[in-house]
């Protein structure tokens, strides 16, 4: 900080010094042309005085025409001519003001600048591999700490910039673009209800995930994708087709989530949702080996609607998928068992769960999203 205030302090003068070379560059002008005159006057008198010197000291016969001469030219010398110098009033004068109050009102943000605690107020609690990501949770420790936000910061272990990923209420936030292998470090503070000021920083942890992060399959007319195909815009070319992921990259166990950031007009084949395997052909996930969500807030399982409901999504909202295998299930009419799943689908505070029954075990899955029409953005990860 004193490093900083110097700094501060050397620049304020260097622009007060160039406002001065400004105003002497301005006005030394007409002072330099009345100095001109005056010293081309003495230096006319100087000669002159020579030459009459020259003159009367003169013993060659020619001293007569040399006084005519030097007479002549005296009298067309107005010696007795002198421009108006100046009056004092008149002249620029520089001259420096600083106001001393700086210095008090310094002095009182000075004396009660810095704080100095024997451990900070928050401390990060868990960290958890999301793919591309990972979910950052911290809590208070300090049962008198008001807080009204948090501040989340990060950056890669190797790197010496923490950055900001998340100021709020909340104690969890995903930190997405995260490159899957690399220890990145997080760090967390907080601000007291109605203070400006954060308070320390909490102990460093290091994370990392070896998830490879979510991303929407390119390539399909329909849909444009950002640079990191982490979010698929419904654009206006006709398309009758599903839009899949990259690969198989949700696995039972993790949270899968979407949030749609704008909608468009609905229509009953629009979905959002998990399958297990890239149908070919399909206009919708309402189908066998997958279950979605519509915009309207009903569930499909393989294809059939669900009594329950989920509130209609609107823009902004978010659909979590938590999905985890149960058992096998048992033979039924001498067919295979049945992989059981638990699935938990959420949406706007409220959770629909069932057991979704698959024939065949399957590691990962595949998610997607279909709209009929324009507008429809939805963000993964």
């Amino acid at each position: 900080m004193k490093n900083a205030v110097g700094k501060m302090l050397d620049e304020r003068l260097a622009v007060l010094l160039q406002q001065v070379d400004s105003i002497e560059h301005e006005n030394i002008k007409p002072l330099d042309d009345c100095q001109k005159l005056l010293e081309h006057g003495v230096s006319t008198a100087e000669n002159l005085l020579r030459e009459g010197e020259v003159a009367v000291s003169c013993s060659t016969g020619k001293e007569r025409e040399s006084l005519c001469n030097f007479t002549n030219k005296a009298l067309h010398i107005q010696l007795d001519s002198l421009p108006e110098i100046p009056s004092l009033v008149d002249v620029p004068c520089l001259s420096a003001q600083l106001d001393d109050s700086l210095l008090s009102v310094a002095r009182d943000h000075i004396s009660s600048h810095g704080t100095v605690a024997s451990r900070p107020p928050v401390q990060i609690e868990e960290l958890m591999e999301r793919p591309g990501g990972i979910l950052v949770k911290w809590c208070k420790v300090d049962d008198d700490f008001v807080v009204q936000d948090y501040r989340l910061q990060y950056r890669k272990h190797t790197s010496g910039h923490f950055e900001d990923a998340y100021v709020g209420p909340e104690c969890e936030f995903i930190v997405l673009h995260i490159d899957p292998n690399v220890d990145y470090q997080f760090r967390v503070c907080a601000r007291g209800d109605g203070r400006q000021e954060w308070s320390p920083w909490s102990v460093p942890q290091l994370g990392h995930t070896c998830l490879i992060p979510h991303e929407w399959s390119p390539g399909l007319e329909g849909y444009s994708l950002s640079s990191r195909r982490n979010i698929a815009l419904r654009n206006d070319s006709p398309c009758l087709s599903v839009l899949y992921s990259k690969t198989s990259t949700y696995f039972p166990g993790q949270t899968l989530t979407f949030r749609v950031e704008t909608i468009g007009q609905p229509d009953k084949r629009d979905s959002i949702g998990v399958c297990v395997e890239k149908g070919v052909g399909y206009d919708s996930l309402q189908r066998d080996k997958a279950v979605c969500i519509h915009p309207s807030g009903a569930v499909y399982v393989n294809g059939k609607e669900m009594t329950n409901q989920l509130p209609p999504v609107s823009p902004g909202s978010t659909i979590t998928f938590d999905m985890e295998i149960v058992s096998l299930g048992p033979t039924n009419n001498n067919e295979g068992p049945h992989h059981r799943r638990r699935v938990t689908i959420g949406s706007s505070n409220r959770e629909v769960v069932f057991d979704w029954l698959l024939e065949q075990s399957c590691d990962a899955l595949y998610f997607g999203c279909s709209f009929a029409h324009s507008g429809w953005k939805v963000l993964v990860f």
